[in-house]
């Protein structure tokens, strides 16, 4: 760091699982915060600042935690993520759900707010648009991604290691770069043809079985690295679910939330009081995976029906000159400051 980031920083919470109350004795402890870098690195070249996520950065944040946690990151580590306040709040703006965790968490997981940090969490309403409705189905849609990936490879591992020779290609280099070949693919996908291209029907099908081959490579790759590095203990209940249950539980958690802003225009990151002993069941497994895959299609549902016929009191957008403005009150008096 070319800065001392505690001192530079406005605000810091505890987020993760801690922060929705579905956390368990073995839960590591995240923290996300919001810094504005000291006057040089804002307006210098020599120096970038836009968010640090390595442990050995969170070090000095430690003393900060709470008992328990402490103990926790004893045995671990703290990890996380700290913010350039511009950026923050741009990502805030899209609706990003993990930026939106930081400002509408409970007071109880935040663990340092200095006056323009609690400045920044009292303009949180400024941030709620319906943007929600798809940022909270996209992180949602990437974890049920992974749990059908990861239940393809359960199920249904692949046999063996893709060969060039098995789809007609010859050995050594591609065909094409992977570049090229990109390029090759989106011109088609405009309508290009092949003659247009130049390219003859033979030419044509090599490119189509190098693109399937690399996609198959791709597959086996990833298969490998996941065979590899899986936790232990998701691993297990894989096993014995037939899918990553803790995915699954963070994917009903989003969907709900991202329903309840757009209905309420209320962010509940706290889920103690609302559905986090389901959440932690769905977590143990209390449901099946095609149970889990019908309910999320159902509220997929829900939701393009609610963002289409306009029934929720957000926007449409945030106003985002209106942010601008935050921002820029924060940055100059956070220089001020020093």
């Amino acid at each position: 760091m070319q800065f001392d980031l505690l001192r530079h920083t406005l605000l810091l919470t505890v987020g993760g699982s801690r922060a929705y109350g579905i956390h368990t004795a073995t839960s590591d402890v995240d923290v996300k915060g919001v810094a504005v870098p000291p006057r040089a690195i804002l307006h210098g070249f020599l120096h970038r600042f836009e968010q640090v996520d390595k442990p050995k950065h969170l070090v000095p944040f430690a003393p900060l935690l709470s008992p328990e946690e402490r103990a926790a990151v004893a045995t671990s580590k703290l990890e996380g993520v700290v913010y350039d306040l511009r950026k923050f709040i741009g990502l805030a703006a899209e609706a990003n759900p993990n930026i939106l965790d930081v400002l509408f968490c409970r007071d109880a997981e935040v663990r340092l707010a200095t006056p323009l940090g609690e400045r920044l969490r009292a303009a949180r309403p400024l941030f709620l648009s319906q943007k929600c409705r798809h940022t909270f189905a996209g992180y949602a849609h990437a974890q049920l991604k992974r749990i059908r990936t990861h239940r393809e490879w359960l199920l249904h591992p692949p046999k063996e290691e893709p060969t060039r020779t098995a789809y007609g290609l010859p050995e050594g280099g591609g065909v094409l770069p992977r570049d090229q070949l990109g390029a090759v693919d989106a011109l088609m996908e405009r309508g290009m043809t092949a003659e247009e291209l130049g390219l003859s029907t033979s030419a044509l099908e090599l490119l189509q079985r190098e693109k399937f081959y690399r996609s198959a490579r791709t597959h086996w790759e990833q298969y490998q690295h996941w065979k590899v590095t899986r936790n232990p203990a998701r691993a297990a209940l894989e096993e014995r679910y037939g899918y990553d249950t803790k995915h699954g539980a963070h994917l009903v958690r989003l969907l709900r939330m991202g329903k309840e802003i757009l209905t309420t225009g209320q962010v509940h990151v706290w889920r103690g009081d609302i559905d986090a002993a389901e959440l932690l069941a769905i977590r143990g497994g209390a449901w099946d995976y095609d149970r889990l895959i019908a309910w999320a299609d159902d509220i997929e549902v829900e939701l393009e029906g609610l963002y289409k016929t306009g029934g929720s009191p957000l926007p449409r957008e945030p106003d985002r000159y209106a942010l601008d403005r935050l921002c820029v009150d924060l940055v100059e008096a956070a220089i001020v400051a020093g």
